[in-house]
């Protein structure tokens, strides 16, 4: 499922910035939150399917919770290792985010393993 998010955070970052030429840090947000939407409801269905039942009522604070929490830390984690990768190191900005993408997914299994989708 992490290969099936990175594709469409990539995907969706090189057609805001090529297509719409979007700046790399608006792009890089708006590509992030496409994968994390993704993500979420593979998450639901399969990576974490003997825990929850996909409803409304039990997905809605749930979705909240992951874009507050996985969210969060993409983005912070994202933007900032873009701004270093890109701005300053002056990488390929599909490069600077595959390498963003990498450093971050740890903490975002380790917080919707335990916050997320954990059982309570």
């Amino acid at each position: 499922m992490g290969a099936l998010g990175i594709g469409v955070q990539l995907i969706m970052l090189f057609v805001l910035n090529r297509g719409f030429h979007l700046s790399y840090l608006p792009a890089t947000a708006l590509a992030l939150e496409a994968a994390l939407m993704h993500n979420f409801f593979w998450h639901e269905r399969y990576t974490w399917a003997d825990r929850v039942r996909p409803s409304w009522h039990e997905s809605l604070p749930r979705l909240l919770r992951f874009n507050l929490t996985t969210g969060g830390v993409s983005i912070a984690g994202n933007l900032a290792l873009m701004r270093v990768l890109l701005g300053l190191v002056h990488v390929n900005y599909l490069l600077a985010n595959g390498v963003a993408i990498a450093l971050c997914s740890l903490a975002n299994f380790l917080v919707s393993e335990e916050w997320v989708f954990g059982t309570r």
